[in-house]
C-alpha cells in the first residue's frame, strides 16, 4: 500500500477540514493542527516561499528528525533553512 504524507494549509477551519480529509482514507490520522502567523506583503496578500528541502525533511522516514524540523518550522515567522536543517539533524543551530 502506498503511503501518503500530505502537508495541507487551510486559511480557516483547519481542524474540521483536516478531519474530513483524513476520513476519506482508511487508517489515516491527523498528526498536527497549528496556527501560523499571517504575513502580508504590501499588496495585502499572504504567502510564503517553501524551499524544496523542507518537504524532504518533513518526509524523512526517521519521524524524530521530521518532527524536529516541523517543531522548528512552527516557531518561525520566516523560514530559516539553516535553522531547519540544524533542527532536523539534531544539532544546535
Amino acid at each position: 500500500m502506498q503511503k501518503i504524507t500530505p502537508f495541507l494549509w487551510y486559511s480557516n477551519e483547519a481542524e474540521a477540514a483536516a478531519a474530513f480529509y483524513a476520513s476519506i482514507f482508511p487508517d489515516s490520522r491527523v498528526t498536527r493542527v497549528a496556527a501560523m502567523p499571517r504575513l502580508k506583503d504590501r499588496f495585502g496578500r499572504s504567502w510564503q516561499i517553501v524551499p524544496a528541502v523542507l518537504g524532504e525533511m518533513m518526509a524523512d522516514p526517521d519521524r524524530a528528525r521530521a518532527r524536529r524540523a516541523a517543531d522548528a518550522m512552527m516557531k518561525m515567522v520566516k523560514l530559516d533553512i539553516a535553522a531547519l536543517q540544524a533542527a532536523h539533524a539534531g544539532t544546535p543551530g
